[in-house]
């Protein structure tokens, strides 16, 4: 039996179910661990490695820390192909930190 890409089987599904299977997707990447966000994206820890000059020790290192730098998280959020954006969720509300944005033109 021949393997269906997922996109020809998603498809074939009504516009209902498509919306259902497209919010559990988010909702299952709300929250994810950095090493998880690699894996999404398709990179082994050697590929991001190789992307951001370091060894992949070093990179399995920063993956399972629970604190760092924001700068090193940025480089990685982009390395991987995305933009970090903090916010802080505040009583009065949800705050965009503008502070630590960084065009990073030089990296």
């Amino acid at each position: 039996m021949m393997a269906r890409n997922f996109n020809e089987l998603r498809n074939k599904m009504s516009p209902e179910r498509r919306a259902r299977v497209n919010n559990m997707t988010r909702e299952m990447m709300v929250e994810m661990l950095l090493a998880e966000i690699r894996q999404e994206a398709g990179l082994t820890q050697n590929d991001l490695a190789d992307v951001l000059g370091i060894k992949q020790p070093t990179l399995s290192k920063l993956e399972s820390q629970d604190d760092m730098q924001i700068s090193t998280l940025r480089r990685i959020i982009q390395a991987l192909g995305g933009e970090l954006e903090l916010v802080a969720k505040m009583p009065r509300g949800t705050i965009r930190l503008g502070q630590f944005k960084d065009d990073l033109k030089t990296a």
